[in-house]
């Protein structure tokens, strides 16, 4: 504390100890620039500049291994909750690449910037109003009707649609690079669906631990304020003063599906996908467990030509058939409104200059790239012209074969074949295309490992419609690239993410989300739980279950062949069911020889491809939890995280019995840390009821799979004795009973003890209970479908007296479960088509 406290504010060179200096003058003398392309870090005259002087210096006043164990630990929150990105065609995550370094923009600059963003909002608005309004640009030639009807991302459906809040695109994005004159260009708008917000939130969270008092001296602007106006935005949309607003995802296999559940989370949001959402009437209704909820407002990530298939894309699974017409009527608010993408089409960027005088009676203060559309024959004409010296890209956002947005390609880069190719397509329709000029982006420096290096960035910035006005996001989401190409058209490639530092001029004020406590009306139930939230929880909880269960199994298997004395279980048709029953539930290969004890309990808990196997387990319920990240906390994130890595590590693969026993144990104790964190740190709402009730279901459906393999009419001790530590029950039965192992109170303790945790009863004791305390659907006092198959099985099970309990009864008892799972994904996870509560819409809130 006292050496963070005494780097608290930034200094000069002169001002540091001999290593410190000696390690900034080493970065700033080994530090290369590109030749004829501008860097954030030197002036024109090489000399750094004070921000990145202040910022540089701090940093060389850590010792080089503190500075890296500072960044590895604020970097492990980004593995512990797994902030991840997805490449378009992968089908697994990447984890999310950060460099230690921010990028520093002075105060001066972040104004000019961001009155640049704001006039660009405006102008845009101005345009989407006219699109889907008047057409007066069109009809007086300003913009030609091509130009605009011929993308993919013009809705007709929209036009003379009144948007909600009188605006189109309440949210806007821009991504800019420092072109060779030092000034800011704009190399791309986002006015569909922006993203990277989220990630900007986390890449500041990660950065703010690692140096927090050289984040605190550097007078930093806050991020808050920028989402407190957007959340406040999106409210004011709505018609009704408490509105239900929910983030539209495409889904757990998007690009970006953690930066929307973190950014759903953090504003408070409802995160769903098409298929939650059902429209009626005129309105959008939330599938919940308690019937259709309405949907006020929604921000959706989803681009507009997948939205309804019924008057759009019907291929799409996406979207929700009748949103149109519901967003037409007035019933929904959608932000930003279908059709908003239209303005991302490079054909309209050459017009923008002009439209912006014609509109805003002034000059764009954040120019375009230079861009020519061919469409017109002047512009085709002088870009066949200029053709090897220019990028040639799609003039719309078309989609490759591979369902990929085709790219611009940069001729210089193609062969002789691909430029003949390329320009006979060009003359054969120029609409479809545009010629660009080749934009050199400016470089700003990153670490890697001790050194500092120059690497070309893309700097993303935020606007968001507020009640009072456009807010500027202070800093954004920047890009760099690891190759050494400045050229635009490569930032794709290799790319890794920086914070973006903001300075002020003065003592930035701590701000939050926190609303005044006139703006909240007090809540004890987080809202009513999506559909598809519940089957998610349901499973989450089946799944870890599972998993402890077929653990429980694998460490008998383990202590049962170890050579030792103390070995139990050892021979005989006790290790026969052990392995039988590890059989029948997919965890191990029916042709695996008995006794290969080490090779079985490799199997069982690290075979990939055993559906029953204990990492197969993991890795869907870590598949389950992704797709509800939201709900989650940090905390449980990071252990069922460590459970997988723990279960996968080459180098932990077990070599002897006592090892893999060993693995065993310290995976059901991250298991046990797992249900201790449910049990004690989830609100006792719906979704925590849902992840118990899988749980408790999973385990009494175990219970009776167990005691009838190992308490049948024939067991021997041994069978009886393995039972008990199946269960984890060995303490409680010997403190209960002191004449050893029989066959009646065992079956007693496993199936009916009401007072056992393990127990049959147990669980279906508590999971009559989680039902009870649910919504019905219905007001007529009847009981619904779950409900009445437990309580006879309750009843059954209460009533039932040990010496009676036979083996088809315990069999019965399970049959009667596996129906109850049924019934409760039937009543419960209201998904599909079909699926219409039956209570009144007309009722609901």
């Amino acid at each position: 504390m006292a050496a963070d406290a005494a780097r608290a504010a930034p200094r000069q060179q002169g001002d540091l100890g001999p290593e410190a200096a000696a390690r900034l003058s080493a970065w700033l003398r080994d530090y290369r620039t590109l030749p004829g392309v501008p860097d954030e870090l030197f002036d024109v005259m090489r000399r750094p500049r004070a921000d990145w002087l202040n910022l540089l210096a701090g940093f060389a006043e850590y010792p080089e291994t503190e500075s890296r164990s500072r960044f590895a630990a604020a970097t492990r929150h980004i593995r512990d909750t797994g902030v991840s990105y997805r490449v378009y065609g992968e089908e697994t995550e990447r984890s999310w690449p950060l460099n230690p370094l921010p990028l520093i923009l002075g105060h001066r600059e972040w104004a000019q910037i961001a009155a640049g963003v704001e006039q660009r909002a405006t102008l845009i608005e101005a345009i989407l109003q006219d699109i889907y309004g008047p057409a007066k640009l069109i009809e007086s030639g300003a913009l030609p009707a091509a130009a605009v009807t011929g993308s993919i991302d013009f809705i007709r459906a929209m036009r003379g649609v009144a948007p909600p809040g009188g605006r189109h695109m309440p949210l806007y994005a821009v991504d800019l690079g420092r072109g060779p004159d030092g000034r800011w260009w704009v190399l791309d708008d986002r006015t569909q669906a922006p993203s990277g917000a989220g990630y900007a939130l986390e890449n500041r969270l990660v950065l703010s631990r690692a140096y927090p008092a050289l984040y605190n001296s550097m007078n930093v602007q806050r991020l808050a304020p920028f989402f407190d106006g957007m959340r406040k935005g999106l409210v004011a949309s709505a018609d009704r003063s408490d509105p239900r607003v929910c983030l539209l995802t495409p889904g757990p296999f998007s690009e970006t599906y953690f930066e929307q559940a973190h950014l759903a989370r953090y504003l408070g949001f409802l995160l769903v996908q098409g298929a939650d959402l059902v429209a009626r009437d005129g309105r959008v209704y939330v599938r919940t467990i308690a019937g259709l909820k309405r949907a006020d407002v929604i921000l959706r990530r989803v681009d507009a030509d997948y939205l309804d298939p019924l008057e759009l894309n019907g291929s799409s699974h996406l979207g929700t058939p009748g949103i149109l017409e519901a967003i037409r009527t007035g019933g929904v608010a959608m932000v930003n409104m279908p059709g908003t993408g239209v303005i991302e089409s490079r054909a309209l960027l050459g017009f923008l200059p002009k439209l912006c005088r014609q509109i805003l009676g002034e000059s764009l203060k954040l120019p375009n790239v230079a861009t020519w559309w061919c469409g017109q024959p002047a512009e085709h004409e002088r870009v066949d012209r200029e053709f090897d010296n220019l990028v040639i890209g799609p003039a719309f956002n078309t989609y490759a074969g591979s369902g990929e947005k085709s790219r611009p390609r940069l001729i210089a880069d193609l062969s002789s074949a691909e430029r003949a190719t390329l320009r006979a397509r060009l003359n054969d329709r120029p609409g479809d295309y545009v010629g660009q000029e080749v934009v050199r982006l400016s470089t700003m420096p990153v670490l890697r490992g001790d050194r500092l290096e120059a690497a070309p960035f893309v700097l993303r910035v935020y606007a968001a419609w507020t009640p009072e006005g456009f807010r500027i996001m202070p800093g954004g989401f920047c890009r760099t690239s690891e190759i050494k190409d400045v050229r635009a058209i490569s930032m794709d490639a290799s790319a890794r993410t920086a914070d973006v530092w903001v300075l002020d001029d003065k003592p930035t004020e701590s701000t939050t989300l926190l609303a005044s406590k006139d703006d909240v009306k007090v809540r004890r139930i987080l809202g009513h739980l999506p559909s598809r939230a519940a089957d998610n929880l349901f499973w989450l909880g089946r799944y870890i279950e599972r998993a402890e269960a077929t653990l429980r199994l694998a460490r008998s298997l383990c202590t049962s062949l170890m050579v030792s004395d103390s070995a139990i279980h050892s021979s005989g048709e006790t290790l026969e069911g052990l392995q039988q029953l590890l059989i029948e539930w997919g965890a191990l290969d029916k042709d695996a020889p008995a006794g290969s004890s080490l090779e079985a309990a490799r199997c069982t808990v690290r075979d990939q491809d055993a559906h029953g196997s204990v990492i197969y387990l993991v890795r869907a319920a870590r598949r389950t939890a992704a797709s509800m990240r939201e709900r989650l906390s940090a905390d449980f994130w990071a252990l069922l995280l460590n459970l997988e890595t723990e279960l996968t590590d080459a180098h932990r693969a077990p070599q002897s019995e006592a090892e893999a026993l060993e693995q065993v144990e310290s995976a059901l104790q991250i298991l046990a840390a797992l249900s201790g964190l449910s049990q004690e740190n989830m609100n006792r709402v719906a979704g925590w009821r849902f992840l118990d009730m899988g749980r408790r279901l999973e385990r009494g459906i175990n219970a009776c799979r167990m005691a009838r393999t190992f308490a049948h009419d024939d067991a021997t001790t041994d069978d009886l004795d393995l039972l008990l530590d199946l269960i984890d029950s060995q303490i409680s039965y010997r403190a209960r009973y002191l004449v050893g192992i029989a066959m009646i109170p065992v079956r007693d303790m496993v199936v009916l003890d009401c007072f056992n945790t393990r127990s049959l009863a147990f669980q279906v004791e508590t999971i009559k209970h989680h039902l009870k305390a649910l919504p019905t659907l219905q007001d007529d006092g009847m009981i619904e479908e779950p409900l009445r198959l437990l309580l006879p099985l309750s009843t059954d099970i209460e009533t039932t007296e040990a010496s009676y309990l036979t083996i088809e009864k315990i069999r019965l008892f399970e049959k009667t479960l596996m129906y109850l799972s049924g019934a409760i994904a039937d009543r419960y996870f209201l998904q599909g088509a079909t699926a219409v509560p039956t209570i009144k819409l007309a009722s609901m809130g």
